[in-house]
């Protein structure tokens, strides 16, 4: 489970295999121009993983090292109580970086139903959680994760259904896997870290694998609310010979993950960041307010349109005591793009900063309100922005916006009433049809009868 993930992707067609002949001297230190270099130790031999041009020897732990060879069991598997891995405690975590200069945004859902999943003559109940990973604003990817707890308190991963995206559309599915089907699960999280600790997260070589290396478990990084201490910090050796450091913080799980050009950090995690009662007055006013300054730009009223931006500014000014790093330097930056565009009179930068404005908004929103009733409201903006890009012809970014509508209805629709849920589902249901047949630009015609019936909703 590799996080972030679009760095791994272009290394998912280098077929590997566990070399259990020693690496040559020397080996471990031969790889391809621009890879990331790992910090063990390369001269010694060993077992190693060579990629099918030979061009690579890369060091892995010999057996006897290893914590993940026990063979696990499951009295109650759903019922995930690692701190360092509590995927079945977060409703939502939000995390936010970059990826080659650009902004990379990840959602995790928790999903409402969990999945049993056939291994070893065994059926294990599994935790699903959803990943959605946003480059430069658009849809990356979107994985269905399966994880376990076993009687002795680790984490054991039991696959992947992954979809990547390129233009809006279901490019391959490169990265899926499942226990049972295609091998053995994988330890994510040992039940008591310590230093030293050797596991594999992904262990079906050839197709995934993933080693982990417990660097230190007395770590700190600086949390939505503070300081958290007792952090466990990761190596983890990917398939194409690049090295992620990862940082796992408890009541997080994975807090943060560094590859080359790539950063993702937690920005919110959900309940353990909420806030309680319902969000004060300057911020529950910015989500109006950027609705209010795209309709004036739309409009032509440039000048209430640059009063409302500057308006929200000195809200925002006023309201963000208290807020989360990473969070209100995603506001700021948003306000200071809108204001900008509003006074330069442009519809179309407007309109596109307004829409980010409202997404930093409802971010903000989160820690007050449950996750699956502001996914509803980020369908009507995602049905807003579908009519946006549309308008430019954009038709990657519109087929994009249809996926993501639906990945978002696929996690929050559980929450709305059946009735409503019905009508939403069914509008839904009229946008991949029109990008089927060749037509994406035609889905803006299908959004009018959505957000008339995501109003029903309550959206």
């Amino acid at each position: 489970m590799t996080r972030p993930r679009a760095a791994v992707r272009a290394g998912i067609g280098l077929v590997l295999v566990l070399a259990v002949a020693a690496c040559q001297p020397g080996a471990g230190t031969t790889r391809p121009a621009g890879q990331a270099t790992s910090t063990r130790a390369t001269g010694a031999t060993g077992p190693c993983v060579r990629n099918e041009q030979g061009s690579a020897c890369l060091p892995v732990a010999p057996e006897g090292d290893r914590v993940d060879r026990a063979r696990p069991s499951f009295t109650d598997p759903t019922r995930i109580t690692n701190p360092r891995f509590p995927v079945a405690g977060l409703t939502q975590v939000l995390q936010l970086g970059h990826e080659g200069g650009k902004p990379l945004r990840v959602e995790v859902t928790r999903l409402p139903r969990p999945r049993t999943i056939e291994w070893d003559g065994r059926r294990v109940g599994t935790v699903a959680s959803q990943f959605v990973a946003y480059l430069d604003g658009r849809i990356q990817e979107v994985a269905v994760d399966y994880f376990a707890q076993a009687d002795d308190g680790s984490v054991w991963y039991f696959g992947e259904d992954v979809a990547n995206y390129r233009d809006g559309t279901v490019a391959d599915h490169d990265g899926s896997w499942l226990a049972g089907r295609d091998g053995p699960p994988g330890m994510i999280m040992p039940a008591n870290p310590r230093e030293g600790d050797v596991y594999r997260s992904e262990n079906i070589p050839g197709l995934v694998f993933e080693q982990d290396t417990v660097r230190s478990t007395t770590g700190t990084v600086d949390g939505p609310r503070g300081p958290v201490q007792g952090v466990t910090l990761v190596e983890e050796l990917l398939m194409d010979g690049t090295v992620e450091h990862k940082a796992f913080a408890p009541g997080y799980g994975e807090f943060r993950a560094q590859a080359k050009d790539e950063l993702v950090t937690v920005a919110l995690a959900l309940p353990l960041d909420a806030a309680g009662g319902g969000p004060p007055g300057g911020l529950a006013g910015l989500v109006p307010g950027a609705r209010s300054v795209a309709a004036a730009a739309a409009g032509g009223r440039w000048p209430a349109a640059t009063s409302r931006a500057d308006a929200m500014a000195a809200a925002w000014a006023r309201a963000r005591s208290g807020v989360p790093e990473l969070l209100a330097g995603q506001m700021t930056g948003t306000l200071a793009k809108l204001a900008t565009a509003a006074a330069a009179d442009d519809p179309t930068r407007t309109g596109k900063a307004a829409l980010g404005a409202e997404q930093a908004a409802l971010d903000l929103r989160l820690r007050h309100r449950p996750p699956a009733e502001v996914d509803l409201t980020r369908l009507d903006l995602w049905a807003r922005r579908l009519l946006a890009d549309a308008a430019a012809k954009d038709r990657g970014a519109v087929a994009g916006d249809v996926a993501t509508l639906q990945v978002l209805w696929n996690r929050a629709g559980h929450a709305a009433d059946p009735a409503a849920a019905g009508r939403v589902a069914a509008a839904l249901a009229a946008l991949p049809r029109t990008i089927d047949s060749g037509r994406p630009l035609a889905a803006a015609a299908a959004v009018p009868a959505l957000r008339d019936a995501l109003g029903r909703v309550g959206a």
